[in-house]
C-alpha cells in the first residue's frame, strides 16, 4: 500500500535543501559562483517545484518547467518535468508516483496539454504514460571523411553579440520539427550559455541575411559542435566548409543532429560512425484539449474515427471517443458512452497516442507491434490524417 503524503510547492527559500538533494542524486558539485548563478535561475525561471516532506525533512522533489514546444509549426504549452529525485532512505514509498500524478493535474489546469521529460529509465516513466517521442543521431567524423570545402557567395563571421540574432534563426529551424522548444531569453541566458559553451560562427548569405550558425569548441584536436543550425543548403555547406578550415588542428568532429539528417548520403565516403540515441519522452496531459489545438492533414472528406483510450494515471483521458476531423484538418475529440459495441474502435493507451501524434511512429507501425488494435482500414484512415514530421529536441532539461 502506498503511503499517503502531503505534496508542497517549493519557493526560493527552499533552494539550499533542494540543491543538496539534486547534487547528491545527480552526482555533481557546483562551485560557489555557479551555485549563486543557479540560485538566480531557480528564482527567475517559470516553474512549479514540488516537494515531499517527512518529519520536516525533504524526502523527494520534482520540477515542472513552464515551456512551449513546436508541434505542426505552432507552439503548444508544455510542462517540462525535470529534477525528479528522492533521498535513498525514502525511496520505494510511492513519493515520486504521487508527485507525478499531482503534477499532471496541475499541468492540465494550467493548459499545458503535453509534457516532456528526460528519463533515467524509459520503463519507469512509461508506466505513468510518458513514451519515447524523439531520438537523434550522434556523428563522430574523422578528418579524412569531412565534406569537401566549397566556395560560398556568403560569408562566415565569428560572433560575440547577444542571442537575438541566433534565436531568430533557431526559431525558424526549430518550428520545422515536432518537439523542439520555443526558446525564451531566459532559456538562452541560463540553459544554452551553461550547457553549450565555446565560440559562435554565424553565416550570412550574399544579401547579408543571417541564415545559419554553429556553437562549438575545439579541444584536444576534437571539433565538438554543440549546435548546428541552418535554414538552407547554402548555409549548411558554408558551415561545413568553416569546420573543414580547422583541418590543421583537429582529428575528428563530433555532433548530434536530427534523425532525418542526410550527411552520410552527401559524403564521398559515408562510412562514418553513427549512433541513434533515444532521447526524450512525451505524454499528452489532456487528450481533448490537445486534439483541439492539433492540426491534422486536410482531406477531401471528413473523418469520424472511434477510439478507446486508456490512461491509468490521468482518469480524465480514459474512455471512448469519436475523433472528428473536418476537411481542413481541425478536429474534436468527443466522448461517447452508448452504442460503442457497434463501432469499429481503435484501442490505444495515452503513450501510443502521444508517439503517434508527435510523429515519432505511424499508426500502422504501432499496429504492427500491437501497441494499437483495431480494424486496419480505420487505422489507415487515421494515418492518412496525421502529418508526417520529424521529431527533434536540441535541448536538455
Amino acid at each position: 500500500m502506498k503511503k499517503a503524503i502531503g505534496i508542497e510547492h517549493m519557493g526560493v527559500e527552499h533552494f539550499d535543501e533542494s540543491m543538496a538533494l539534486s547534487q547528491f542524486a545527480f552526482q555533481f558539485e557546483l562551485s560557489p559562483e555557479r551555485l549563486e548563478r543557479t540560485r538566480e535561475q531557480f528564482a527567475q525561471e517559470p516553474a512549479v517545484r514540488y516537494a515531499v516532506y517527512s518529519d520536516q525533512q525533504l524526502a523527494a522533489q520534482a520540477t515542472v518547467l513552464e515551456l512551449q514546444t513546436y508541434i505542426g509549426g505552432k507552439p503548444f504549452a508544455m510542462g517540462g518535468l525535470a529534477g525528479v529525485a528522492t533521498w535513498p532512505e525514502y525511496r520505494r514509498q510511492g513519493f515520486v508516483a504521487q508527485m507525478l500524478i499531482q503534477a499532471l493535474k496541475e499541468m492540465r489546469a494550467k493548459g499545458q496539454t503535453i509534457s516532456f521529460l528526460h528519463p533515467f529509465a524509459f520503463g519507469f516513466y512509461r508506466k505513468f504514460g510518458w513514451e519515447t517521442y524523439t531520438e537523434h543521431k550522434a556523428y563522430t567524423i574523422k578528418l579524412e571523411h569531412l565534406p569537401a570545402r566549397t566556395l560560398s557567395e556568403g560569408r562566415i563571421e565569428r560572433y560575440t553579440g547577444g542571442y537575438e540574432v541566433l534565436n531568430d534563426i533557431y526559431q525558424v529551424y526549430a518550428s520545422r520539427y515536432n518537439g523542439s522548444l520555443v526558446r525564451t531569453e531566459l532559456w538562452w541566458e541560463y540553459r544554452i550559455k551553461a550547457r553549450k559553451p565555446g565560440q559562435i560562427a554565424l553565416y550570412y548569405d550574399k544579401l547579408g541575411e543571417a541564415r545559419g550558425y554553429l556553437i562549438y569548441e575545439v579541444t584536444n584536436r576534437r571539433f565538438n559542435v554543440h549546435e548546428f543550425i541552418y535554414l538552407d543548403e547554402y548555409a549548411r555547406e558554408a558551415l561545413w566548409t568553416f569546420i573543414a578550415q580547422h583541418d590543421s588542428m583537429l582529428e575528428e568532429v563530433t555532433m548530434t543532429v536530427p534523425s532525418d539528417d542526410l550527411l552520410p548520403y552527401q559524403l564521398p565516403n559515408p562510412r562514418i560512425k553513427q549512433e541513434v540515441i533515444p532521447y526524450f519522452m512525451a505524454r499528452i496531459v489532456d487528450a481533448e484539449a490537445f486534439i483541439e489545438q492539433y492540426d491534422f492533414t486536410a482531406a477531401d472528406v471528413a473523418d469520424n474515427i472511434a477510439i478507446e483510450l486508456s490512461d491509468e494515471h490521468a482518469s480524465w483521458n480514459k474512455g471512448y471517443y469519436i475523433l472528428s476531423i473536418d476537411l481542413s484538418g481541425k478536429a474534436l475529440l468527443r466522448r461517447i458512452k452508448e452504442n460503442v459495441e457497434e463501432l469499429d474502435v481503435i484501442k490505444m493507451d495515452i503513450g501510443s497516442l502521444t508517439a503517434m501524434l508527435m510523429g515519432y511512429l505511424r499508426p500502422i507501425q504501432l499496429a504492427q507491434i500491437a501497441r494499437i488494435q483495431g480494424d486496419m482500414v480505420c487505422i489507415k484512415r487515421l494515418q492518412d490524417r496525421i502529418p508526417e514530421r520529424t521529431t527533434y529536441l536540441p535541448d536538455f532539461f
